[in-house]
């Protein structure tokens, strides 16, 4: 019984290992992307890529705190109250008020390193990233 559990545990770490590996992996490959898309120079990488992590750090943050109480409800949607529901959708709401006030500063920071023209061109390669992502996953699974 002590094998079987202490396997157990060891799979779950090695998974777990495997998993931060592969989300680093996919964080290198879209900052190369985006330096690429963007066409940063050096100079501008130097001041851009911290405030780009720490406000990705922020927006996950946001997203995780924000739905917390729906994903909390959720396995019992059909059972809240209506001042559960509420409050609910009120914590939704003032994260997704929160997330478009970080995101306006994020861009006010952005201007004083990079021009407007390279911003919008961070958008574009972010959606592009992202898409292509999703479309390696989606390819993956056909596979699977």
């Amino acid at each position: 019984m002590k094998k079987i559990i202490f396997l157990s545990l060891l799979f779950f770490c090695l998974k777990l290992s495997a998993q931060d590996e592969k989300r680093e992996r996919i964080r290198a490959h879209k900052v190369a992307f985006i330096t690429s898309e963007v066409q940063l120079t050096p100079e501008e990488s130097a001041k851009f890529w911290p405030i780009y992590h720490e406000y990705e750090a922020r927006q996950r943050q946001i997203k995780r705190n924000g739905y917390q109480k729906y994903k909390e409800n959720n396995a019992r949607l059909h059972e809240l109250s209506e001042k559960e529901a509420s409050a609910a959708l009120q914590q939704m709401e003032s994260a997704e008020e929160e997330s478009l006030s970080l995101k306006k500063r994020y861009n006010a920071n952005l201007r004083n390193i990079l021009p407007a023209v390279k911003i919008l061109k961070l958008k574009k390669a972010e959606d592009d990233f992202n898409r292509k992502l999703l479309k390696q996953y989606r390819e993956k699974s056909k596979k699977d």
